[in-house]
Formats: C-alpha cells, sequence, structure tokens
C-alpha cells in the first residue's frame, strides 16, 4: 500500500528534476532551463514495502507552450547498487530521513511493477492518496504473460527510454518503452507504433483539461 506522508522534502522532488532534465538526452526544451510542474502521473506498490514508485508527468513551465515529460521516481532509503548514473539526487525527508532518489527506468523495482501493472498483477495507485487506486490508468498487454521480466538493458533515445526486457519461462524478449515526452493520444509519432501494451494515463497542461496519453508501451524485439 502506497502511503504518503504529508510531510516536507529538502531539496523538493520539482528542484531536484530542474536540476537534472536538461542534461537527458531526451529533455526536448533544449537550452531553456525547466521550472518542473508536476501535472499528472500516478503511484505504483513496492511489494517488500522498500521502495517508493512514482510516474510522475512533469512540464517544463506553467505556459501552454511547455513541454509534458514523464519522469518515473523511485525513492530508496540507501543507494541502489549499480545506479550511480542514474541518480536524480538525494534529498531529506521528514519522516523517513535521506532518500535517494532514481531515475526509474533503471531501478529494478519499478521495472517489476510497471510489467506487473501490464500483467494485470498490479493496480495503479492515486499519486498524492493512500491506498486508494487511480482508475483513470488503464493498462494492457496481449497477450497476458504469465510470471515476472528481467531487465536486460536499457537505452536512452531522443524522445524515449527502451528498456529490454525477458520474460519469465518462455525467456522472450519484449521492449518496456517509457515515453519521455508526453503527447495527447492521437497527436502521439512513431514511439507507440507496433506497441503489443500500453499503460495510459491522465495529466492537466497548461492549466486546463485533462488529456490522456502512453505513458508506457511494449514492443516484440
Amino acid at each position: 500500500m502506497a502511503l504518503i506522508h504529508r510531510t516536507t522534502m529538502r531539496p523538493t522532488k520539482q528542484e531536484l528534476v530542474a536540476a537534472w532534465l536538461p542534461g537527458r538526452s531526451w529533455y526536448a526544451a533544449g537550452g531553456r532551463a525547466p521550472e518542473p510542474v508536476t501535472v499528472g502521473g500516478f503511484r505504483l506498490d513496492d511489494p517488500a514495502g522498500e521502495v517508493g514508485v512514482e510516474l510522475m508527468a512533469v512540464a517544463d513551465g506553467e505556459g501552454p507552450d511547455a513541454v509534458v515529460h514523464l519522469v518515473p521516481m523511485t525513492y530508496r532509503g540507501k543507494p541502489l547498487d549499480g545506479a550511480e548514473g542514474a541518480l536524480i539526487g538525494t534529498s531529506e525527508h521528514g519522516v523517513l530521513g535521506t532518500r535517494w532518489i532514481y531515475d526509474g527506468a533503471h531501478d529494478p523495482v519499478l521495472v517489476a511493477q510497471a510489467y506487473a501493472l501490464l500483467a494485470g498483477r498490479a493496480t495503479a495507485q492515486h499519486r498524492s492518496l493512500s491506498d486508494t487506486p487511480d482508475p483513470a490508468v488503464t493498462a494492457v498487454l496481449d497477450p497476458a504473460p504469465g510470471g515476472d521480466a528481467e531487465a536486460l538493458d536499457v537505452v536512452d533515445g531522443a524522445d524515449r527510454t527502451d528498456v529490454r526486457l525477458r520474460t519469465d519461462g518462455s525467456g522472450a524478449a519484449l521492449v518496456l518503452r517509457f515515453h519521455r515526452v508526453l503527447r495527447p493520444a492521437g497527436a502521439e509519432t512513431g514511439a507507440g507504433a507496433g506497441a503489443v501494451g500500453r499503460v495510459t494515463a491522465e495529466w492537466t497542461p497548461g492549466g486546463g483539461a485533462p488529456v490522456r496519453g502512453d505513458f508506457l508501451t511494449v514492443h516484440p524485439v
């Protein structure tokens, strides 16, 4: 159960993301310094109860021309071995103490739970309410898989991050694609073409009406 603490984080998630975003290959605003605003997203539960898991839709400003990026994040009570390059930063949490915050596409807990969501074995949770499913998030994968998946490698691209997976049992390979630049349904580029599964969710750009689009898609290798 995703327990949301009403407390402080110093620095805040937005401050950490502001410093981290411009160095990403998929950051679409070019040389403009971001002023991150969280405009949507959802959480997933870690079955072990150790790692916080969140997929945030983050606008790089408040105007109508702001670009919305997907920033999956994990929150850990100690460093993740071998993931130094995926560290977004550290923050002092008012209840939990020091938290190491990672780009979740490189964290096996987030990847495993995203796959479990697609397989129908996990439920998306509201990003700001404890123990509250988010019915606006939908997930489908055809054919429905059994078992778990293991991340083999992670590759960042111009508008995406691809995680190559090996699934249990068959050993078949799939690509779990994080759509780093979020676009409303119908406005997507080729990032979602040929998908055999997808996670769609809502965000609210520029203070307007909510829109929906792909956060994640699954592709055969």
